[in-house]
């Protein structure tokens, strides 16, 4: 028998192994319970808890999983219910009170307690489905189509639906021809950079040397950014089959996990798929009759930011500093250990799979020209439905932030989206009918990054958003670049002024000038991009620098030492001490008349009387310069 009828047939039972084990689930109710990171914060572990006692105390027969994030982070905790004679409904910010329904009314009798349902899973008669929302008609789910509906501690339900035939399949191909299709299908990576990753390959397996390596990048840094900790929680089985592809495919024998420590369900997860994957032959010695042997460790990064580049994170593997190293020679031909490494980051990893089994251009029809497939982006921030959404290249942001995340809360409006990380860029209103690929990003002064997207209403100063992302990557620089460690440092000091009414004339042409040095001075990707939020800023809300220069004025009232608070006479309730029994600092006292007035020597800012002042009268406001309040107290001739 050929190596390859050994590949097919081996794969071929364990693959109906793990098909009688998953419809098995099926022969009594199931339910699902989303308990990723996500669903954990939000009291997931205890309806886990609620549903299991009810169950038991009805007697009533059912099966419960533990599994990953569906993307619907904004309705956590999340509980999907399977019962025979129903549509699979998922029901979200589900409570105690709601999971002991569930099980009662629902798996007890038959009310499908719809008042509680988020969507069905399959269109129906009964509930609409997930398909029939603004959202699920831009959405398709490629590498997140099985987050949120499999255990992922058990490599069975994986194998079920189809996971690990790619890896069979490449198994029973020339090396060559996985790198040929991996080219062929136009995948570029989603860590950052969009480098073609069939030419990464390519280069790393024509290096001479009989030691090779592939490395999963896993140090996901980006502030509001969680797909890649989200995926490692709800499949990774998913990456682990991308990264043995990925291993074949180049001549490597070891790979490894990088993962930072402060995902610690991520690292326990992929420990658990490397032990279930290595006992079911699919990691290890002559993985499935192949005569192909690949091992797999889990390395724990530190956190630093900078180990997200891939010469830094080396050099952290090394037991070195975790500091960028000069390009060339590049990693594909000297990585880790000085032997040729490819390193792909979780969501590059994830697509590969679907391309080996279903083909290059089944990945092409989907997407853009230059960025074919699918891109998943975490959206954070002042959007109502945060989570996670796969969407096609080109997909406009308008469609992300309004059919997918349904639009700006409070009724607020759009401002802008902080696209790409902390070295991202800031994109305006103008831009939401601007197609998410990477090449226009980078035209419009952004980048795809690894797909954090925070957006940002009328109530956000650009100036401090620049300020604070700046302050992050200012603060993660390691040093070794002398304009990354004081270029940024100088650029920082400028905001943090401006922010204060301390802007002077010429700042904003210095920011300018300072960000091309930084850019031009700086050996890392963190350097050569961390003024992108400067720049993006000054080019599409220049007018909101001046106004912080010239008039000591933040107009969007963000920025704490160009406000004052004030409270408006002709709505204050004279019957009202609600911001008088707020304030920490007794900076609010009533007058003659009993409307309330702040001394502003003593107010602190706190914006507790904002929030205390009862909705119906709304007689708290913001101004902008602070000066504005004399001019209104002399106005009403207030004390």
């Amino acid at each position: 028998m050929s190596s390859s009828s050994i590949v097919a047939e081996t794969f071929a039972k364990l693959r109906q192994k793990s098909r009688t084990a998953w419809q098995s689930l099926r022969d009594r109710p199931l339910i699902l319970v989303g308990t990723a990171t996500c669903g954990r914060a939000a009291g997931a572990l205890e309806i886990l808890k609620v549903i299991k006692e009810e169950l038991e105390k009805h007697g009533i027969d059912a099966r419960v999983l533990e599994v990953g994030c569906m993307g619907h982070c904004y309705a956590e905790p999340l509980v999907t219910v399977y019962k025979p004679g129903f549509p699979p409904i998922s029901y979200g910010y589900v409570t105690g009170g709601i999971a002991a329904r569930l099980v009662q009314d629902f798996l007890g009798g038959d009310d499908p307690c719809l008042e509680f349902a988020l969507a069905a899973l399959e269109t129906n008669d009964m509930v609409p489905a997930l398909t029939d929302f603004p959202r699920g008609m831009i959405e398709k789910p490629i590498i997140l189509d099985k987050c949120g509906l499999i255990d992922p501690e058990k490599i069975e339900h994986y194998i079920a639906l189809g996971g690990y035939a790619a890896l069979a399949r490449a198994l029973t191909r020339e090396p060559e021809w996985v790198v040929e299709e991996i080219k062929a299908s136009g995948l570029r990576g989603r860590g950052g950079a969009g480098f073609p990753t069939g030419r990464k390959w390519e280069t790393c397996r024509l290096a001479p040397g009989e030691k090779k390596y592939v490395i999963c990048n896993a140090d996901e840094g980006d502030p509001g950014a969680f797909m890649d900790r989200a995926i490692l929680e709800s499949n990774p089985h998913e990456v682990l089959e991308g990264l043995a592809i990925a291993a074949y495919a180049v001549g490597a024998r070891q790979g490894y996990f990088y993962i930072r420590a402060e995902y610690p369900l991520a690292v326990e997860r992929v420990k658990k798929a490397i032990e279930e994957a290595r006992q079911a032959g699919l990691l290890g010695t002559n993985i499935l009759g192949s005569g192909f042997s690949f091992n797999v460790d889990v390395f724990q990064g530190s956190g630093a930011f900078v180990c997200g580049e891939e010469t830094a994170l080396i050099a952290s593997m090394e037991g070195e500093p975790g500091l960028p190293r000069h390009r060339p020679p590049f990693p594909a031909t000297a990585g880790l250990w000085g032997k040729p490494t490819v390193i792909n980051n979780v969501k590059t990893l994830a697509y590969v799979p679907h391309i080996i089994e279903r083909g290059a251009q089944w990945f092409r029809e989907t997407g853009t020209a230059g960025s074919p497939g699918t891109a998943v982006f975490a959206l954070a921030g002042k959007v109502i439905n945060t989570g996670l959404a796969e969407v096609p290249m080109g997909t406009t942001l308008r469609q992300l932030v309004y059919d997918v995340g349904s639009g700006i809360p409070k009724g607020k409006s759009f401002k802008a989206v902080q696209i790409g990380g902390p070295s991202g860029g800031c994109l305006p209103e103008a831009a939401l009918d601007m197609p998410i690929d990477f090449d226009s990003l980078s035209q419009a002064g952004a980048m795809m990054g690894s797909g954090g997207m925070v957006i940002l209403d009328e109530d956000d100063c650009m100036v401090e958003i620049a300020r604070f992302f700046l302050d992050f990557t200012q603060k993660e620089s390691c040093g070794k670049c002398t304009m990354c460690r004081l270029g940024t440092r100088q650029m920082l000091d400028i905001l943090e002024a401006i922010t204060k009414g301390q802007g002077r004339p010429g700042d904003i042409e210095l920011l300018l000038e300072l960000a091309e040095d930084v850019k031009a001075g700086s050996l890392c990707g963190l350097g050569k991009t961390a003024p992108n939020p400067v720049l993006s800023t000054i080019r599409y809300f220049r007018d909101e620098y001046e106004a912080h220069i010239k008039e000591r004025r933040c107009p969007a009232l963000m920025c704490r030492e160009l406000i004052a608070y004030y409270i408006l006479p002709e709505k204050c309730e004279r019957s009202c001490d609600a911001c008088v029994g707020s304030c920490p600092v007794e900076a609010i006292y009533p007058n003659e008349d009993r409307i309330k007035v702040i001394d502003q020597q003593k107010c602190v800012k706190c914006a507790s009387c904002l929030e205390a002042c009862p909705p119906q009268y709304k007689a708290v406001i913001k101004l902008s310069p602070p000066e504005l309040v004399a001019e209104r107290g002399r106005k009403v001739n207030i004390p």
